[in-house]
């Protein structure tokens, strides 16, 4: 198989290359090459290891071998079941010391030619700039990207996501009924972080002559606010065009009708051309979610940021006031609430799904502010202390988990969404209570566990959710929970322990994930999620799922990139993996600092 080509030179193992010459039995015919000779050989393969693993990774197929062509001049093409006693052993024989004279001029001479040829490439390599070799090494990087991006322009341009065995376009019930191109939209950073400047300026254009808001159709506000406005205002703040902000400006206004409730919890659900909201009908009695209602922070304040309208500031700020005067559970906050009555619906706390994004917009409310904003931190402080003291636990085997809190007793129970906790306790360590060794630590722990669900299956991919239950540690027990769909959240956590670590385990590790989703992943028509990765030969889902392009490549690209590309103390990157500056707020009134307020 053809390794995806992600990786940049550093991070890319080189398969050992038989430099030697060829070993053989001592025999009165056996050539004897004069020094000369052998040091021509083996400066001819010096040279060229080291040409060849520069220019020649990362994709494995290019892995070259300097060839000297050996086998054909000093080891005839015998039959090896013919008069061969050992048939790994080939002499030369033949009593005609005129022929093995003209055999030994041939191999000089192949040596000669093949080193001046050796030596040319070399110094046409080094004619090329600076920019031409990374243009060359970008090319390479880029390959799993073009091959999402290509086929969806193809098959799906212009839906919101791509069935890439089926090819043609794909949609859910969270962008509604209309098509809104979410892949567009959601992948255009990725393009412009690559350097796909002319596949960015595709999608721009699609935008600036497609995207229209005015559509009678119900979406959720969490999904479109995540993945539209955050991945538009991320591609404003990367490209400098207008037309960008102008689009997330449009889609805010749509979603404002949302948080019209007796409490000002949105909705979960609402209609672009009516305004009309709702809530999901599975979800505790109509209450709203808590990784939904709470992961709007980001995006509202950068869209009050920029227009200079504090309304946004105001809808999400609200939100806060509105959950610090609550009551919690053990410290614990329920994943559901009744947005008529303000009441908590069925106490169940996770860090995965219903949850997760939540907890993580707390932190980055802190570090987007410049650190300036102090409520924020405060409540993430207390709630992951809450978080460890109730739902991290150690398995027998010794993996640390995150379980869930359901009706008064934990459920051993981890899902891969839950696997973004490890980078966000890394993350988070520095400014946290005197504990920044111990959440870095712990983070490294929450990226092993889930290393391990990875590393467990058959096809190096992770489970949907896996059990702590016994002797089944990190493993998927119901058919259900077997699935991988693209997700990003191991490889994410990955990429920030590598930031804060440099530990090279973890660019392992996402060279492990690469190469899975590269070998069972990727069909003719882009990338689809698979349905059981305890299987051997698994049947895939036929989706190419948004995310896809706009999280889990994005990640990998990043894990294997410098670490001035996108610094962590200038940028914070949305749950959907939209970079977004810091912003310097301290003398604004939209500080999230009493002390300013």
């Amino acid at each position: 198989m053809t390794a995806p080509a992600l990786l940049p030179l550093s991070g890319r193992r080189i398969p050992p290359l038989n430099l030697g010459p060829p070993s053989f039995p001592h025999h009165r015919a056996t050539l004897r090459l004069s020094e000369k000779f052998i040091l021509l050989l083996i400066l001819s393969a010096f040279i060229t290891l080291c040409f060849g693993a520069f220019f020649f990774l990362p994709d494995s197929s290019k892995h070259k071998r300097f060839d000297l062509g050996l086998e054909d001049v000093l080891i005839p093409h015998v039959d090896a079941n013919k008069g061969a006693k050992n048939p790994g052993v080939f002499l030369i024989h033949g009593p005609d010391e005129h022929r093995h004279r003209e055999e030994e001029e041939r191999l000089r001479n192949k040596i000669r030619a093949d080193h001046e040829k050796a030596l040319e490439e070399a110094k046409e390599k080094l004619k090329k700039s600076r920019e031409e070799i990374r243009a060359e090494i970008q090319t390479e990087k880029n390959k799993m990207m073009k091959h999402a991006w290509d086929n969806y322009r193809i098959y799906g341009w212009g839906h919101n996501e791509l069935r890439p065995i089926a090819k043609k376009g794909h949609s859910t019930n969270i962008f509604g009924s209309s098509q809104m191109g979410a892949t567009i939209v959601d992948a255009l950073d990725t393009l412009y972080i690559m350097g796909l400047h002319d596949e960015f300026r595709d999608g721009q254009k699609w935008i600036e002559d497609s995207l229209d808001f005015s559509v009678n159709s119900e979406v959720s506000v969490f999904e479109v606010n995540i993945r539209f406005i955050g991945g538009l205002l991320a591609a404003y703040y990367l490209s400098g065009e207008e037309i960008f902000k102008i689009k997330a400006v449009q889609l805010a206004e749509k979603l404002l009708p949302a948080f019209n409730t007796p409490t000002g919890i949105p909705w979960a659900m609402v209609n672009l051309k009516s305004g009309v909201g709702r809530n999901w009908g599975w979800a505790s009695a109509g209450s709203s979610i808590l990784a939904e209602f709470g992961t709007l922070h980001m995006e509202f304040v950068h869209l009050s940021y920029l227009t200079g309208d504090p309304v946004y500031y105001k809808k999400v700020m609200h939100i806060r006031k509105l959950l610090q005067k609550m009551d919690r559970p053990n410290g614990l906050y329920p994943n559901y609430l009744n947005p008529r009555t303000g009441r908590w619906g069925q106490y169940h706390t996770s860090v995965g799904g219903l949850g997760d994004s939540f907890y993580e917009y707390l932190l980055k409310a802190w570090l987007m502010s410049d650190k300036t904003d102090l409520e924020a931190r405060n409540m993430y402080d207390d709630a992951i202390e809450a978080i460890e003291k109730h739902l991290i636990k150690k398995s027998r085997g010794g993996l640390t988990f995150i379980g869930e809190w359901k009706n008064g007793h934990l459920e051993k129970k981890m899902g891969h969404l839950a696997c973004f906790a490890g980078g966000m306790f890394a993350l988070g360590a520095d400014g946290s209570r005197n504990k920044a060794g111990h959440y870095l630590e712990l983070g490294a722990e929450i990226a092993r566990t889930c290393h391990e669900s990875y590393d467990r299956t058959a096809l190096k991919l992770g489970p949907e959710s896996f059990k702590f239950d016994g002797a089944v540690e990190a493993v998927a027990v119901r058919q259900a929970e077997k699935y991988y769909i693209l997700r990003p959240e191991v490889i994410e956590t990955y990429w920030y322990l590598w930031r804060f670590t440099h530990d090279p385990r973890y660019r392992q590790w996402g060279w492990e994930a690469a190469l899975a989703i590269e070998k069972y992943c990727r069909v003719s028509g882009g990338f689809s999620g698979v349905k059981d990765v305890y299987s051997s030969t698994p049947a895939h889902d036929d989706v190419q799922q948004s995310f896809f392009l706009a999280e889990t490549l994005k990640y990998l690209y990043l894990l294997f990139s410098g670490d001035d590309l996108l610094p962590l103390d200038h940028w914070v990157f949305n749950t959907e993996a939209h970079p977004l500056p810091v912003l310097h707020l301290a003398n604004t009134t939209l500080s999230g600092n009493p002390a300013v307020r």
